[in-house]
Order: structure tokens, then C-alpha cells, then sequence
């Protein structure tokens, strides 16, 4: 359990690496601060010693508590080699992969990882990187929170940055942090799904994409350029979008309606992603729909349980834990002040049972 000074001195530091607090900013006096906590003078004086000791506070005899030059205090001797991980999840869908990946590669040098999840809410992100930055860190690894929006906490990262701290990027990139960055060509790979499904002889497909992260956008963008190569289905695509916090079931019931439409049911669906794929394979089944005799699905990232769901879901590979080692590696060179290049990975198509070729579906309706 976090203790009382331990949740102020996170909540002022939160303050002033994200800039609220500036330097040389006269922070609230001590009682403002015990009303505002709710605790005593003595919890709130620990907080401050405990920001002094750290160099990012100082104090003016009568006259106050300021925020101190922070950046430029010295570097302290790093007495284990920890690289920062921070996560949009972990412990669930590819992350495990990705992170078995990272570990690898940096435990053969002695590194450990330390891991955060945000669960793509920018205010868990803040939360965690200053908690990892309580940690001396070698290096940090980012997979961005919420990357199609507003970067929130750019204040916090350009200032890790300043520091001198190593960062690189995966699965996605913030637009306005210059750091190198391992994602998929995400573009690409919702071409190549459409195209992919189009080739099966598919014309009404329905696309559903998350479009508060980066991958979300640029692979409906990549839907988009499919049917603009084709001008004479341009008209014949349907997108659907939704976001984080978006209750599923709303979704559910729009996508009900469009596959149950009697005129221009779609015949596919590319999905955001196998694990929102899986999820339209069971609502399917459930409105009384047949995969793939009925409709059509593709998901992207290859994830493991993919291969085992009837029908086993085609998809698009995600890298995954090759993705992890080039990020260690990728880690390790920036420690060592190596120059480094960002990665772009292909995608692949990964052919299972869920798409069906619509000739061959015509073709079993005319024999039943």
C-alpha cells in the first residue's frame, strides 16, 4: 500500500516533470498542501524532504517552497542496469510475446526490465513513467498510449529525454517525440487485408478499426486505398469505427444491422485486430450467421489462440517476439551511444479457414 507522503511526493513530481509546476514555481504552502491532502504537516513536510533530497525542490527560509532546476541535477551512478517498459497492456493478447522478446535480448547483457501498463489511459501513462523514472533507468521502452490523439504527456517525455535517458518506440510512434521506433507497416497491412479479401472475389466489406491508437487509423486508411485502386467498388466498402472506452455491445448492434440488411449485406469483415475478430466470430454465430459461408473475417496480429478457434482465423502476422529482440538490441546499441534506424515490418498474410472465396460460396448455395 502506497503511503500518505509516498502518494504526495508522486502527485508534486507528477506536477513538475509534466510542467505543470515550473521551475522556480512557488508550490502551495505547507498548510495549503494539509488541506489539500488531507493529512498532517508532518506527512507533508516527509514529501518535500523526501523532493529535496531528489533535487527536484528547494526551500527559501520565510519565504516558501520552490521547484529547483531539476534537469540539470547531477547524474546519479546507476547502480543496476533496469530498462523501463511502459505498455499499453501486458499481461494478456500479444504483449507477453513482445516482452519474452525484449527480456531475452537484454538479459544476456544484465538488464532487467521493469513493467508498467496504462491500459491506454494517458493518466495511468503519467503515473507510470514517474514511477519509473524513481528507478535510475538505463533505457526506456514505449509502446505510446491512445498514439492517434494529442500526445498528453509530452511535457514528461520531452524532459526523460533532456535527461539523457535512451527511449525507442513500438507498435506505434507519438508524432511530435524524435525517437527511434520499431511498429508494422500498418497502412500496408489494411491494403493488403481488403485487397486480400477482394481477391477472394469480396466487394461489400465492412471495415472496423480503433481510432483513438495509430495502428487503428493508418490500417483504415490502408482499407481506404484498397477500394480507391478499385474505382468501380469504391462505393461498395463500409467503415466502422470505435474507441477505447466505447461500450462493445454498441458496436455489436450497428454491425447487427448492416449483416442482417436485405439489400447489400456485406460478405467480409476486416477486423482491427484478431482479438476483436475472435469477438465478431462469436457474435456472428450467435445472430445465427455460418463462418465463412456466410461471411467472411480477417483479423491482423496473429495471435496465438487464432490458429485454435473454429474457424481458425486468417490473419495478418504481427512480429511479435522478433519484435522484442530488435527492440533490446535496439535498446542496447542506444545505450552504448551506437547509431540505430527505426524498423518498418512487412506484412504477411496468414491463410486459414475464416475467409471463404465468394465463387466457392455461390457455388456450394447453387448445390444446396
Amino acid at each position: 500500500m502506497v503511503k500518505k507522503y509516498e502518494r504526495i511526493k508522486q502527485n508534486i513530481q507528477e506536477k513538475i516533470l509534466s510542467e505543470v509546476y515550473q521551475v522556480n514555481d512557488k508550490l502551495p504552502t505547507e498548510s495549503e498542501m494539509m488541506k489539500v491532502y488531507d493529512v498532517s504537516r508532518f506527512t507533508v513536510r516527509r514529501a518535500i524532504d523526501e523532493l529535496e533530497k531528489d533535487n527536484y525542490v528547494y526551500r527559501i527560509q520565510g519565504a516558501g517552497i520552490f521547484v529547483n532546476d531539476w534537469k540539470s541535477k547531477p547524474k546519479i551512478q546507476i547502480q543496476h542496469k533496469t530498462i523501463g517498459l511502459i505498455s499499453t497492456h501486458i499481461a494478456n493478447y500479444i504483449f507477453p510475446n513482445i516482452i519474452t522478446g525484449i527480456d531475452n535480448y537484454l538479459s544476456n547483457y544484465g538488464y532487467s526490465i521493469l513493467i508498467t501498463d496504462t491500459q491506454n489511459s494517458p493518466e495511468k501513462e503519467r503515473k507510470s513513467l514517474t514511477n519509473l523514472l524513481n528507478n535510475n533507468l538505463s533505457g526506456l521502452i514505449i509502446e505510446p498510449t491512445k498514439s492517434a490523439r494529442n500526445d498528453y504527456n509530452k511535457g514528461i517525455y520531452d524532459n526523460i529525454k533532456s535527461m539523457g535517458i535512451p527511449m525507442l518506440s513500438i507498435n506505434a510512434v507519438y508524432d511530435d517525440l524524435d525517437i527511434p521506433y520499431l511498429i508494422m507497416d500498418d497502412v500496408k497491412t489494411g491494403e493488403l487485408a481488403t485487397n486480400y479479401l477482394i481477391s477472394k472475389g469480396h466487394k461489400q466489406i465492412v471495415g472496423i478499426f480503433k481510432v483513438d491508437d495509430k495502428q487503428g487509423i493508418d490500417r483504415m486508411n490502408g482499407f481506404i486505398k484498397a477500394y480507391q485502386e478499385q474505382p468501380e467498388l469504391l462505393n461498395m466498402g463500409d467503415i466502422m469505427m470505435f474507441q477505447t472506452e466505447e461500450n462493445i455491445d454498441n458496436l455489436f448492434k450497428k454491425l447487427h444491422m448492416m449483416l442482417t440488411r436485405s439489400n447489400d449485406a456485406p460478405t467480409a469483415i476486416v477486423c482491427y485486430n484478431d482479438q476483436l475478430a475472435i469477438q465478431v466470430i462469436k457474435f456472428a454465430k450467435e445472430i445465427g450467421l455460418s463462418v465463412p459461408h456466410d461471411i467472411s473475417i480477417i483479423g491482423v496480429d496473429d495471435y496465438r489462440f487464432s490458429n485454435y478457434i473454429n474457424p481458425r482465423l486468417t490473419t495478418i502476422r504481427h512480429p511479435q517476439e522478433k519484435m522484442g529482440l530488435d527492440a533490446g538490441k535496439m535498446m542496447i546499441d542506444l545505450i552504448n551511444k551506437q547509431e540505430v534506424t527505426s524498423k518498418v515490418y512487412e506484412p504477411e498474410i496468414i491463410e486459414r479457414d475464416s475467409v471463404l472465396p465468394l465463387a466457392s460460396k455461390e457455388m456450394m448455395e447453387k448445390e444446396s
